[in-house]
């Protein structure tokens, strides 16, 4: 079995910050790309920013210049640092990674459940 875990979203004032981290366990081989998605209520699911094995990072122009995203392939880990954040911000984000389970050789998409960041004006 493999699973992501979200955590660091919250409650936080426009302007403000906050750290999410996404965490695989389980029976984990390899982690190919990363990637942030977010769902707030009443629109459609939204790529946030993606992450691949190197490093190389790409950003939707949404939030572009504030945020960035990180991994430590040492933790199986994956970091959203976001800034300046807005009241648009508010949403559920969520992590989707592919990964390789340990002595099988195709990589599948897995979910996390998702972290609530809700910010006020």
């Amino acid at each position: 079995q493999v699973q992501l875990v979200e955590s660091g979203g919250g409650l936080v004032l426009a302007g403000g910050s906050l750290r999410l981290s996404c965490a695989a366990s389980g029976s984990v081989g390899d982690i190919g790309v990363m990637a942030w998605y977010r769902q707030a209520p009443g629109k459609q699911q939204e790529l946030v920013a993606t992450i691949n094995e190197g490093g190389i990072a790409d950003y939707a122009d949404s939030m572009k210049g504030r945020i960035t995203v990180s991994r430590d392939n040492a933790k199986n880990t994956m970091y959203l640092q976001m800034d300046s954040l807005k009241p648009e911000d508010t949403a559920a984000y969520i992590c989707n990674a592919r990964i390789r389970r340990l002595l099988e050789y195709t990589y599948f998409p897995y979910w996390g459940q998702g972290t609530q960041v809700t910010v006020s004006s």
